[in-house]
């Protein structure tokens, strides 16, 4: 028998009876991508209040890189939760913030001196990254990128790409924020190789540094290495390193986001590590805490310091829970197989990918690094008309079927996989099995 065990209907009436409670209850903004509620989780499997049981793709938005609810994790919370759940690192600090600072120092590339500071959720900590940047340089415009997601705070819905549903209603936004085309090789125009992408992406770049701005105007360049919302698309390794080389000549910070290519997710510990890119800030969230709410600006020691003291902070940034099952997700990934089991998750989604392609006309494109995959799919390969009512379908039958699969892209066509790291080859495959099932019944 799988792992996949449905009893009742998808979703159950208990897990209905609660989405209505929740209609009631809170406010109409948070999506949902199912209607389920879970029960308990452990691993890559999630079971809900009615008793079914999931293989789960999403890792809670790619969070629970290290599985749902690890012993370790699980024990080093129980642990720090008795000993004092919250001082406030501004009035008593404590040694496992400093202990988590020099985890990260140590593993952000660049022999370079290191600071870390540690905040809550992914956007605080992007946020931070350009207060940082704008301190150091004493310039205040900041570039990102189209298809780009930073967050839903507002600077970082400003540097945010899409706008229904991040920024719809909300405006105006914080102003110096600029936005550059994204190597997105799959729907350039002219070329999809990604040499000659990556020359003519970098020159758009440069004429709007050049030529609508100056570089002594620009902070910071804040880019994803894999994006996220935006598709599962890559940075080119070329273009990384044209940008990188532009960065360092005129004196602008570099912010890599790893928020969700992160920890482990691409097959390192961090994906700018494949791309051979050192970054001067560093972002991290999600993984950094196995689902507890913890983030983090690291970088080189000139410029983390650049702020006043007191110019950075927060009550719970940092809180010493969260840091406790950090440095657990740290353990498990120095003591454990998990990086190795990367790479048996990235043959796994390889192979089923290339033979889905010629399988099933309605993928266009499909792409990645490591456990970070994306299947593009589209109405016509030629036209590469975006097909998100497909992907809908395609989601909901893997939801309905035993799998909880999340969609993703500007267009609202990818599907995205990120399952936990810790998934096992016989559950993967069981997983794979109905996302091939949902395409047959399309």
């Amino acid at each position: 028998m799988g792992v996949i065990q449905l009893k009742t209907q998808i979703p159950g009436p208990k897990s209905l009876a609660l989405m209505e409670k929740r209609k009631a209850l809170v406010a109409r903004g948070p999506f949902h991508v199912t209607s389920l509620f879970p029960k308990k989780a452990s691993g890559a499997v999630i079971e809900d209040v009615d008793g079914n049981r999931f293989i789960d793709f999403a890792s809670g938005i790619g969070v629970t890189n290290v599985g749902h609810s690890p012993e370790k994790v699980v024990a080093a919370i129980t642990q720090q939760a008795r000993n004092y759940l919250h001082t406030a690192f501004n009035v008593l600090p404590y040694e496992s913030y400093l202990q988590v600072a020099e985890k990260l120092n140590k593993a952000m590339p660049g022999n370079f001196p290191k600071k870390t500071f540690l905040a809550n959720s992914g956007a605080e900590a992007g946020e931070n990254a350009v207060k940082i940047a704008r301190a150091y340089t004493g310039r205040s415009a900041v570039i990102c990128f189209d298809h780009a997601f930073h967050g839903r705070t507002y600077l970082a819905m400003a540097m945010t790409s899409k706008y229904k549903p991040y920024k719809y209603g909300f405006g105006p936004y914080p102003s110096d924020v600029y936005r550059a085309p994204f190597p997105y090789a799959y729907r350039w125009p002219t070329s999809q190789d990604p040499e000659q992408v990556s020359k003519e992406c970098f020159a758009q770049f440069v004429e709007l540094v050049q030529n609508r701005l100056t570089p002594t105007h620009v902070a910071a360049v804040m880019i994803e290495p894999v994006l996220g919302e935006g598709g599962f698309v890559p940075v080119p390794a070329t273009y990384f390193k044209l940008l990188r080389e532009y960065c360092t000549t005129h004196d602008i910070v570099l912010i890599v986001d790893e928020i969700q290519s992160g920890f482990g997710r691409t097959g390192t510990l961090f994906a700018c590590e494949q791309l051979g890119i050192e970054p001067d800030l560093l972002v991290t969230a999600k993984g950094l805490a196995a689902g507890m709410p913890l983030s983090a600006v690291t970088g080189k020691a000139e410029i983390m310091d650049a702020p006043i003291e007191g110019g950075i902070g927060g009550t719970f940034g940092g809180n010493p829970v969260a840091c406790a099952a950090s440095l657990a997700v740290f353990d498990l990934f120095e003591k454990t197989n998990i990086l190795s089991n990367v790479k048996m998750i990235t043959q796994e989604l390889t192979t089923s990918f290339e033979k889905w392609f010629t399988q099933f006309e309605c993928i266009g494109n499909t792409r990645g690094l490591g456990a970070m995959q994306g299947i593009e799919l589209v109405k016509n390969r030629k036209t590469k008309e975006p097909d998100p009512e497909t992907t809908k379908k395609i989601v909901q039958f893997c939801i309905k079927n035993g799998v909880i699969l999340m969609s993703a892209g500007t267009y609202g066509n990818v599907l995205r996989f990120l399952m936990p790291l810790t998934i096992s080859q016989a559950e993967l495959q069981e997983g794979l099995a109905v996302v091939e099932k949902a395409f047959e019944s399309i």
